[in-house]
Order: C-alpha cells, then structure tokens, then sequence
C-alpha cells in the first residue's frame, strides 16, 4: 500500500497506492464540499492536486444512502479520502448517525480512504473526558476494522477502502501513545492524527509537535500517517519531518470569505496589503486593487486560487529538500517565521535518535552549518556516537586542535606543522634507540558541530562535508564539551595538549575540572605546540 523512495529526517517521499491510482507523498488534500465547491474540482484538476477530501456525513444528508460512487458526484477519477463527521462532532458535539452506518456507507459510495467515525478530543478537554472520548474512538474503531474485515474490504486490498485509524487524545500524549498503539494492534496500516486544528489555530506548534511524536513513538516509519486539519504553510515542513505524509484543510476557502491571503510566513488581510507578493498564476495576473475591487465572489476564489497555490508550492518545496538531503536546513530556515515554531524546533533535538532512523547515513551534498541547534541534526549526533563508541587509540598523549578551515583535516597546513615536527622526533628517537614519542601522540581537533574529530576518521561523512560558521559562542556547544570528555576517558589519555584562542580559552579551560586526573595544556598557537613536543615535557 506504501512505498518510500526517498527520505531525510522522518519525512518520506512516498507512493500511495490505492485503487483510483498513486498518490505521491507529501501530500495536501484540499477540502471540498460534496454539493457546492467555490473552486471547481476542474481548477483543483488543472493546479495537480492527485486527491480529495469530501465529507462522508455530509454527503450522506444531502445524497441518502442510495449516493452515487464519490467520484461521480466529484467528478473526479483519481483517490477520494472521505471524512466520517468528526469535524462536526468536535463543533457541535455530535452527528445523528452511528459509526457503523457511516462506514458502511464510505465502503459503499467507493472511498478510497476512509475514517470511522471518531469522537476528537480537541484541545483543551479535561483528562477524564478525553479519555472517555478515545474509547468511544477505539470502540469505533475496532468496528470499523472488523466490519470491513467480514466483508472482504481488507486492509492493503487494491480492490477495497484503506482504512485510516483516527488518533485521538489531544494534547494528553500517553493518550495519543495508547490510542496508537491500540489502533495497531487492530491492523491498521494507515493512521490519521486529529484534533489539531484548534492548536494550529493557536499557534502551539511545540505541542503539535509532541503529538506527532507521540504518535510515532508507536506507529512505524513504514506505516503513513495523515495529519487532520493543517492547511497552512507554516505548519508543513516540521510535519513532514516528523512523520506525517499526508495533510488535508479547508482553510483556502475559509480564509479567502474572510479576506486572508496566505504567505509562506504567515497569513494577512487583504486590506492591509499594498502588493500581492507572490507569482503564482492569480497575483501575477492582477494588482491588489483590482484583487479588492472584485465582486465577492469573484474576490473569494482568486484568493482561494492563490492560497492553494501557495501552500501546494510548500509542499513541492518540503519535497525537494528531502532529495536533496536538506530537509533540517529547510525546517530551521522556515522555522524562523514565527517565535512558537522556534520553540517547536525543541522537538528535533529531543528527538534525535528517532530522527535517525530515516536520515541517510551518507549524504551527496555538504552539510550547512549555521545555529546552535544544528549541532543536534541526526548526521552530528550519529558521528560523535561513532567517535565515543568506536574510536580507541592506543596513544598516552592527545594533541586537540582548532578546527581548521581546511578539510579533510590531514590536508590542513596546521595539520602537517605537527605531524612533521612528530616525524622529526620520531626519526630522531629511532637513530638514539630512545623511548618512540612520535609513536605515542594522537592528533585530533575539535568542531564547535561535530565535538572531537580524530584524524583517522577525518574524511569520514560529514566531517569533510560540511560548512559551518566560523564565529561562534563556545559555551552554546555543550555536545563539543561532552564529546571531549568522553573521548578522553574512553581511551585513558595521560597528557592532553589543546589548542586555543581568545575565544575558546575560558570555555576549554572548564574541562579541567571534570578532568582532573589527567594532565591538561593549553597553547595559543601551533608555534607553542611544537616547541612543546620538542622540549619532550611529557
């Protein structure tokens, strides 16, 4: 049913399969009515969009249960997902049809996704309603699963409706972990995280953030899971990067009656703009005034038009940085947007190892290294692991350099200064039959990004592919700190030598006191380091 083909972080370029064809993940799903569509299903056809979102419940009403296939109702021969009318049980508290009846009914009008109608939790509700909320989803749930088991409407059947397993329990995420796993449990292969849209609305990306995760700590990477209610810009690329594949809203439309035009950076009225800062095919075919001087209507699907386009166009952007392999730089970058989606960026770094799992271990492109928190990028933290778990030297003496501008590090001139004055008493010891101290010196430098890189491994990835800043706080580096330690006391190193500067100095000088069995020097310069190694001093 799911294939992946490309992916970086937990984001996936992925294939779809159901029985009206392919769908290419990341996908957006817009919203349309059943009845009445502002923008026409041809409009949506023509901008590429390869699936739908109607709703069940509503078609239901209109139609009867007696509705026509959904694809002629829509007009559209490509993959329908149906929504059961949960969105109306989270607005009005509940819908006048039970559970079985709308999945008998989404089997029956030909859905190619479809969701059992659950019972969302939103934001905000008190533990024990939720709780009693994601039973009654559970329950739903299960006989759904069963129902369409009995007949012959199986999970990852081509010829049957997927079904999408609703995970509920909001912004309680034991909730969230113990609805999925149920859900699993039942064998669902595609899940569908709800009740975000009232976060989204508020901004708390942080704690959306958590859910996905909490989501994901239980439902595999190779299993797609859809986000119910994110339809703007903003939202998108740490969903993606997290692990949704697929997302579905109706804002285009419901922002557009109210005037809001979307920006990739957030979302402004009509009224106040002086320009439409955009070239999609609607803002660069007319003026701002023109765009307020239209009639209603008119007005209502331009700006819908255009909010599509610009949240499709985020969408092809999430996926191009996922083949290039830069999906974190795209994240941090867009990130920048708004203050609560920095926040949000806590969740990659909390969640490192599980971002792992899907980020390639070699990349084609150098990685580009600009804030703090790109030390906790996947690529870093596998590296120091490597370093502290596999690197041992044999040496009673460790020289730690700056990092030098030139890589792989063995092809830096500070590099060959030392190495060449190690040779020189390595020679010299070996016509005296003196104790080999060239033989007996370690040579590595520390990064800022990477912590300690031992020359060996110094043209392993991403150590010579990489670009980073070159000005940095030291002490917004704490993994470079622990990463020396451990290297030390990993391989019981006697004297360690370390190059500073006037910035490094104070900062390297705190490794002394969780060090203090091991003798410790600090040089300013590579001239001071030779003439130490000469003196012999150790």
């Amino acid at each position: 049913m799911f294939e992946i083909r490309h992916s970086d972080l937990a984001g996936r370029i992925g294939r779809l399969r159901t029985k009206h064809g392919i769908v290419e993940t990341p996908a957006f799903i817009p919203v349309v009515h059943p009845v009445r569509q502002e923008v026409s299903i041809d409009e949506l056809k023509k901008m590429g969009f390869d699936m739908l979102i109607t709703n069940a419940y509503i078609t239901l009403k209109e139609y009867g249960e007696d509705a026509r296939d959904v694809h002629d109702i829509l007009n559209f021969q490509k993959p329908i997902m149906t929504d059961s009318g949960g969105y109306q049980v989270l607005v009005y508290g509940s819908v006048d049809v039970d559970h079985q009846t709308m999945a008998r009914f989404q089997a029956r009008i030909g859905s190619d996704v479809a969701v059992p109608l659950d019972k969302p939790t939103g934001f905000g509700l008190p533990r024990s309603k939720a709780e009693r909320y994601v039973e009654l989803t559970l329950k739903a749930a299960e006989d759904t699963i069963r129902m369409s088991k009995e007949e012959g409407r199986d999970e990852g059947d081509d010829a049957g409706t997927i079904w999408a397993a609703p995970v509920q329990g909001g912004e309680h995420l034991d909730l969230v972990e113990y609805s999925s796993r149920r859900l699993l449990e039942m064998g669902y292969e595609f899940f569908a995280l709800g009740s975000p849209t009232e976060l989204m609305e508020a901004y708390e990306f942080y704690t959306l953030a958590r859910m996905i995760l909490a989501a994901r700590r239980v439902i595999p990477l190779s299993k797609p899971m859809h986000l119910f209610g994110a339809g703007h810009p903003l939202t998108i690329p740490l969903a993606v990067a997290l692990g949704c594949d697929t997302f579905d809203s109706a804002s285009y439309i419901l922002y557009a009656k109210d005037g809001r035009y979307i920006l990739p950076n957030g979302t402004v009225n009509i009224d106040e703009l002086e320009y439409l800062p955009c070239i999609c095919p609607i803002c660069s075919s007319i003026g701002v005034k023109e765009l307020r001087d239209m009639s209603r209507d008119e007005r209502i699907v331009k700006i819908a038009l255009h909010n599509l386009y610009t949240i499709k166009r985020e969408v092809d952007n999430v996926k191009q940085a996922i083949v290039e392999g830069r999906l974190w730089e795209y994240v941090i970058q867009r990130s920048l947007s708004h203050p609560k989606l920095v926040e949000a960026n806590n969740t990659l770094v909390e969640s490192a190892e599980y971002l792992e799992q899907c980020t390639p271990i070699f990349k084609d492109r150098a990685l580009f290294l600009s804030l703090p928190i790109d030390q906790y990028r996947p690529e870093l933290t596998r590296f120091r692991r490597l370093i502290c778990s596999n690197i041992r030297s044999d040496k009673s003496t460790l020289v730690l350099l700056i990092e030098p501008e030139e890589h792989p590090f063995y092809t830096s001139s500070k590099y060959k200064m030392i190495k060449d004055a190690i040779n020189a008493i390595h020679d010299n010891d070996h016509i005296n039959n003196n104790n080999k101290i060239g033989d007996d010196v370690q040579i590595a430098y520390y990064s800022p990004f990477l912590g300690v890189v031992p020359e060996e491994v110094s043209d392993v990835y991403p150590a010579s592919h990489m670009v980073s800043v070159r000005s940095v706080k030291y002490y917004e580096f704490p993994t470079m700190i622990d990463s020396i330690i451990h290297f030390i006391r990993s391989n019981r190193f006697k004297r360690v030598l370390i190059e500073v500067d006037e910035r490094s100095i104070q900062f390297m000088r705190s490794i002394n006191d969780k060090l203090q069995e091991v003798e410790i020097g600090y040089c300013l310069n590579i001239e001071d380091i030779i003439a130490f190694i000469r003196s012999k001093q150790w």
